[in-house]
């Protein structure tokens, strides 16, 4: 008789590893927030032509103990749906509107969760730099996923319509990668449209990817959005997309994420001749 590998209700001995560690990221996350030691690393997205930044996109970036990075990628997953999550989008809008408020030609994006419209914290660090600094809110992008804004489409939209009237820019990131009903998607009235990084991979020679980036192009176009085109790792690449149309292009063919963007190299060069 074959014996069973767990008993009922408990989980595979891989499942209970990727738990395990998933606790163990979100310990480690936690210390680091209460340490303070959250800060954005800022990638460029530049115009079509290749030569002119259209604004920067801070990405959120935890230390651990020792000082290493700890990219999102390793810890937004198990934290996404969890109070931890929404702690990490305020250490992210705070980092990204102390950035606005310092560099005063600077446009920034931020990435958000749906899920902290509601998180008072989130809400009153937004509204405390509206007050006080308004113009600085004016050259905030606000990037929400695609798969997120349909949690609560009904939110988002009123969400949305109360700070663009006051300025806020908002973008729909990842598009592609998950599941937009068309009448939402008229809905949210959104100004830019980043298109998911997937169909960017070897565009220049893969004709699916083509079809697929020219039809969301032409939706980008038919609602009136900016669009840029994500994970530009080649020369190649990026021709195809600025021949297609895109008005953006953001990836590491033009730039990794950094800590130090140039304004601050700028800043440092500068205290050290004075």
């Amino acid at each position: 008789m074959r014996r069973e590998l767990a008993e009922p209700g408990m989980g595979s001995p891989l499942e209970a590893a990727i738990a395990e560690r998933d606790r163990g990221t979100l310990a480690m996350v936690e210390q680091a927030l209460a340490r303070g030691d959250a800060m954005l690393a800022y990638q460029p997205v530049l115009r079509a032509d290749g030569r002119r930044v259209a604004f920067w996109e801070g990405l959120i970036r935890i230390l651990d103990e020792t000082g290493r990075i700890i990219p999102a990628r390793d810890f937004m997953g198990a934290a996404e749906d969890t109070d931890l999550g929404r702690r990490i989008d305020c250490a992210a809008l705070q980092a990204g509107l102390h950035a606005l408020v310092e560099t005063p030609d600077l446009r920034l994006s931020i990435n958000m969760s749906a899920r902290s419209v509601g998180y008072p914290g989130w809400m009153a660090t937004l509204r405390r730099y509206l007050e006080q600094h308004p113009g600085a809110v004016e050259r905030l992008i606000l990037e929400i996923t695609e798969s997120s804004a349909m949690l609560m489409p009904e939110i988002v939209a009123i969400f949305m319509e109360e700070l663009q009237d006051k300025g806020v820019t908002f973008a729909l990131d990842d598009f592609g990668a998950g599941y937009t009903a068309f009448r939402h998607l008229k809905q949210f009235c959104f100004d830019i449209l980043k298109i998911d990084g997937q169909f960017t991979r070897h565009i220049d020679r893969d004709a699916d990817n083509q079809v697929l980036t020219e039809a969301l192009i032409s939706l980008g176009r038919h609602f009136d959005m900016l669009v840029v085109s994500e994970s530009v790792e080649t020369e190649a690449e990026a021709a195809w997309l600025a021949k297609a149309g895109v008005d953006c292009l953001q990836g590491y063919y033009y730039g990794a994420p950094s800590l130090t963007p140039p304004w601050r190299k700028d800043d440092a060069a500068e205290a050290r001749r004075a």
